[in-house]
């Protein structure tokens, strides 16, 4: 392949990825505006006029943001890629740090670095501005710095040394290198997922046992009907940020936990806590977490092995500027340019996490012996959250990872047993 053949695919990738996000935008806004002059006949019975107008206010000022970040991000990979910053950055890295893999690995990070600095801008306007508009934002500028803080230091205690080990791996093993750089993910991520709800998730908030009360006890009682023993449910100051709500399941083996936001325990009635908790554990129940770990690590494997094909054709790296025979810019081309491919795959990657939350709701809706509650939650939440009650089909099927609040609710009803009616 010629190296301008490889630039051409790329901007041909680049440019249909970008198009492709902004005709979405448009249609799920115009859906939404063609929907907003009135309550939808199936939420009019929970969802006041006020409310309504202020979640499709809502949907459409992210949406519009959403454009300018998609537009933002499109253009930076485009002048990252395309104009012979990266190899000038490179030489002049690699001439004042050296060329051993320490030296590689700070190259990594440091792009890396910078790649996240510049979207702090929209991060910050997000947060304080559009968040803070719609009466969202609980944070402080100092907490979203310190944020931020930790966020390097930990990419740099965890991030920097894996940099280091891959680049070892690829020096010492030969050919199979990148099978065993794999391996070597894989094993991180799986201790990363052990260790995260005990070391690290506390670092940015804190986590306290649910009180003790009727709550708490009804709340353990269902987790024993179901066979399900956690260290304990724990509440999220989910607060400390934002006033929005929900609730997650992490961990693994003994060190799993439920979360649930302190925010989600002011805005529902305990069988509607009772159902949200039924839910999380039908996740464990149906083997989702195993699942979904062991599809991300599937889906790394070709990609270490491309970048091993990759490292070895002197095509791909002269294309975008930099000296053959070196692995730390493959390295480096291949995570910038994954997303390009991967986009695509979004609408069979949230399928599949979709199919997850119908199987959650099925059995939250069995262990509880009744929909209503999980239906009158889910209400709630989306109320709550201002979440956008019509999206498109083509927008939701391509974005969402969980079906949208008829879908649930229809999944739900339509497939009760008899003795759930």
């Amino acid at each position: 392949m010629m190296p301008s053949t490889i630039i051409i695919v790329c901007v041909v990738l680049l440019a249909a990825k970008w198009l492709t996000q902004m005709v979405l935008e448009r249609i799920n806004q115009k859906h939404v505006l063609a929907h907003a002059n009135a309550v939808p006949p199936a939420f009019a019975s929970t969802v006041t006029p006020e409310t309504y107008a202020k979640s499709v206010a809502y949907t459409l000022a992210k949406s519009r943001l959403e454009m300018l970040n998609l537009t933002w991000s499109a253009v930076l990979l485009a002048v990252v890629l395309f104009s012979g910053v990266l190899p000038w950055f490179f030489l002049i890295f690699e001439r004042a740090t050296g060329s051993s893999v320490w030296a590689g690995a700070a190259f990594l990070f440091t792009v890396g670095l910078i790649l996240s600095v510049v979207d702090w801008p929209l991060e910050w306007y997000a947060q304080f501005y559009l968040e803070e508009r719609f009466g969202f934002n609980a944070s402080t500028a100092a907490t979203w710095w310190l944020d931020r803080a930790k966020g390097l230091i930990l990419g740099a205690v965890l991030g920097y040394p894996l940099l280091i080990l891959i680049l070892k791996l690829a020096s010492n093993l030969g050919g199979l290198w990148w099978l065993w750089a794999w391996a070597c993910l894989a094993v991180f991520q799986i201790v990363l997922m052990l260790v995260a709800p005990v070391w690290i998730m506390p670092l940015f908030n804190q986590f306290t046992p649910l009180p003790a009360g009727n709550l708490r006890d009804a709340l353990l009682r269902l987790g024993e009907r179901a066979g399900f023993r956690a260290q304990d449910i724990q509440v999220m100051d989910g607060s400390k940020r934002s006033r929005h709500s929900n609730a997650f399941f992490t961990g693994l083996g003994r060190f799993r936990k439920i979360v649930l936001f302190d925010t989600l325990i002011q805005q529902l009635e305990p069988a509607e806590l009772a159902s949200v908790l039924a839910h999380e554990i039908g996740h464990y129940k149906k083997g989702h977490i195993v699942k979904t770990i062991a599809f991300s690590l599937a889906g790394s494997l070709p990609i270490f092995f491309l970048v091993a094909v990759l490292a070895k054709a002197d095509w791909f790296a002269r294309g975008f500027g930099f000296a053959p025979g070196n692995l730390v810019p493959v390295l480096l081309l291949i995570s910038l340019l994954a997303g390009l491919v991967s986009f695509w795959l979004s609408p069979l990657r949230h399928y599949w996490s979709r199919r997850h939350e119908y199987e959650a709701d099925a059995y939250a809706a069995n262990l509880v012996k009744t929909f209503a509650p999980l239906i009158g939650a889910l209400r709630k939440l989306n109320e709550k959250n201002l979440s956008n009650l019509t999206p498109h089909p083509a927008y939701s099927g391509f974005y969402y990872s969980h079906p949208t609040l008829l879908e649930r609710e229809a999944a739900l009803t339509q497939s009760a047993s008899p003795n759930l009616i």
